[in-house]
């Protein structure tokens, strides 16, 4: 297969940074605790227009979880046959960068990458007025720069501002959050090492993880994703908690779309 000869890639065999950590540094599983609550999300910080080049962009911040989104179009679709013509079609490219996870991985789309890429899509498409662009595709491109756990979550969210800020017609922005189940306790916006929790444990009883994309405005479900085993009555609360922590978060990007809409208005006249 052929690969970039211009790129510069790592060393063969590298020691990660982490074993250079003094003990007293190194992230425990329970670094929530003290820090904050099993119901509270996590510091963020969100900007738009970032990328001049794009239509529309936005950045986003999670604690150490960094995303970065672009959109390009609407533009014409180069077959025609393959699409309605009297809609526009929504694409959706979702990347891990490969220096976002601890393992090294590589710049070709993997299996993970693909799933998570249809998740994207799945939540975004209801927020967006594809009938408003027929004959036309609108290119949504997600990297993510540091993974430190509810990527899917905050990606939907950082794509949704990027849409906005392209000034793409929706009919409400959407927002996602995640949570991980673990008995009879919750983890809203978990960490990697919190995900991580259940897949180095196995999941048990009552265990697993939810996403969850949401229409604030009109107070409806967009997008569900779930793994592992709950109870009917525990996934109902999941749903349910997820939705207040879309709304807790929810000042926060509107103040930053705001100050975008402010910063692209032209100078008022004198």
């Amino acid at each position: 297969m052929p690969f970039d000869t211009k790129r510069i890639r790592g060393p063969e065999e590298s020691q990660s940074p982490l074993l250079f950590l003094s003990p007293a540094k190194v992230p425990e599983s329970s670094s929530r605790e003290g820090v904050r609550g099993n119901g509270d999300v996590r510091p963020v910080f969100a900007r738009c227009g970032l990328i001049s080049q794009a239509k529309g962009s936005a950045y986003l911040e999670a604690g150490n979880t960094k995303i970065i989104c672009s959109v390009y179009g609407p533009k014409e679709i180069e077959r025609k046959d393959e699409t309605d013509m009297k809609t526009g079609r929504l694409v959706c490219d979702f990347r891990l960068a490969p220096f976002s996870c601890l393992k090294r991985g590589a710049w070709i789309q993997g299996s993970e990458e693909r799933d998570l890429s249809a998740a994207l899509l799945e939540s975004l498409q209801p927020g967006v007025c594809l009938h408003k662009y027929p004959r036309s595709q609108i290119e949504v491109n997600v990297m993510v720069l540091e993974n430190d756990g509810s990527i899917l979550a905050h990606a939907v969210t950082c794509a949704s501002m990027a849409l906005a800020d392209g000034g793409i017609e929706m009919y409400d922005v959407v927002l996602g959050c995640a949570l991980r189940q673990n008995g009879e306790s919750c983890l809203v916006d978990p960490s990697y090492t919190e995900e991580c929790g259940n897949w180095q444990a196995g999941y048990g009883e009552n265990q697993g993880c939810v996403t969850l994309a949401l229409l604030p405005n009109l107070n409806q479900v967009s997008g569900l994703t779930a793994e592992g085993d709950m109870r009917e009555d525990t996934l109902t609360d999941a749903v349910r908690t997820c939705m207040d922590g879309c709304n807790k978060l929810y000042p926060v990007y509107q103040q930053a779309l705001i100050r975008a809409v402010k910063k692209k208005a032209p100078p008022p006249e004198k």
